[in-house]
């Protein structure tokens, strides 16, 4: 997960709303929800409470060693992780009140981690980009908050770590505020020795991919921030490799008249993943809406060194618009950073439109495009990539 920070009273308050509702519906009367709802809110706080001690968040410094408080190693950790960031996109994806992270980056400015000029969009917003200064020290911290993180999870069974995973990751899902109602559409895979998907085979690397994508999120999020509420997404289970399969050639048939050839690539591509499979470099997630499968993706290794691809992104018809997509990708792009890959790749059509969107705005550079004949249909290959 990538490491964020948040205001306890907000998540606090929205979590004793969800347990109002909950409860009022369950218990028929206001008293009884009324009480339950402050039970939540006191077992959220306490939990609160346990885990800012855990992390050290408090004193989160002399945790790490590092001469940064918490807000400052957050704001460090979003300008190395993207190329282009606006002050004011910087201030609402934190939720940073506008005059002290004026002054947070002017004490930057001056220890010359930092530059600031006019943004090339718009000279009324200005931009903000590290000095080699300020990714040395970024790189540092990012070093420790792994060591740390990793310290935590080391002495967990693999079982107990998987349960704990899905769990943050559903415990992110439903404290998300805000909806995304863009209409969602798919991605898809590159054919074998396709134009545009040439590159050395070995493991998981030899058959390039992306997959079936979904609604375009708000533009200013990064990827730390969670998606719409009611999705989760879970590790993979019996039967879920199968699923995708059949999902994505009834999709892509019905959608785009993609023929049987489609169908045998993704076969492909799922058994290349099943027999190669290493939980250190690769990872399928399962989307999930009102306990339905709706949506998955793969992130696995490229064959090239420090190189990971995404693949098989599937989003199903009336699932779109809640943002599976784009939670998806974002899963794809925490992983991808969190091993410790230093790019993401994918390789989609230009006719894709809504996963294009979502591709742009989580980060992905178009590289490289070539037209090709592919499952019976003219086509038009894109390459896209993502520095991590």
């Amino acid at each position: 997960m990538t490491t964020g920070t948040g205001s306890g009273a907000r998540v606090g308050a929205t979590a004793g709303a969800l347990g109002g509702a909950a409860s009022g519906s369950a218990s028929g009367s206001t008293s009884d929800a009324t009480t339950d709802a402050r039970a939540d809110v006191r077992e959220l706080r306490r939990f609160n409470r346990f885990y800012t001690n855990l992390i050290g968040a408090l004193d989160y410094g002399r945790h790490l060693y590092t001469p940064y408080t918490l807000t400052e190693a957050r704001v460090l950790y979003e300008l190395a992780h993207h190329e282009r960031v606006d002050a004011a996109d910087l201030r609402l994806s934190l939720s940073l009140d506008a005059g002290y992270l004026s002054r947070l980056l002017g004490k930057f400015e001056r220890s010359e981690l930092i530059s600031r000029g006019k943004s090339d969009e718009d000279p009324r917003r200005q931009r903000i980009t590290l000095t080699e200064g300020g990714r040395e020290a970024a790189g540092l911290l990012e070093e420790r908050s792994q060591d740390a993180a990793g310290t935590l999870l080391q002495h967990l069974p693999a079982a107990d770590r998987a349960r704990l995973v899905d769990a943050m990751r559903t415990l992110r899902t439903l404290l998300e505020k805000g909806a995304e109602g863009a209409p969602e559409g798919t991605g898809e895979d590159s054919p074998q020795g396709a134009p545009g998907s040439a590159g050395s085979a070995g493991s998981a690397g030899s058959l390039r991919s992306a997959g079936p994508a979904g609604s375009a999120g708000s533009a200013g999020r990064f990827p730390g921030d969670s998606p719409a509420s009611g999705v989760t997404l879970r590790t993979t289970r019996p039967g879920d490799l199968g699923w995708m399969v059949e999902r994505n050639a009834t999709l892509y048939a019905a959608e785009y008249s993609f023929d049987l050839r489609y169908e045998a690539l993704v076969a492909r591509i799922v058994a290349e993943y099943a027999e190669s499979f290493d939980p250190r470099w690769d990872h399928t997630w399962i989307a999930e809406l009102g306990g339905e499968r709706v949506g998955a993706v793969m992130c696995v290794r490229d064959g090239r060194p420090g190189v990971a691809r995404l693949r098989l992104l599937l989003v199903e018809p009336g699932a779109r618009g809640h943002g599976v997509g784009r939670h998806l990708v974002d899963a794809c792009v925490e992983f991808a950073r969190d091993a410790g890959y230093r790019e993401l790749v994918l390789w989609t059509n230009s006719v894709l439109d809504a996963a294009r969107r979502i591709y742009q705005q989580a980060g992905f550079e178009l590289v490289g495009e070539s037209p090709h004949h592919s499952f019976g249909q003219d086509l038009r290959g894109q390459d896209w990539r993502l520095a991590l």
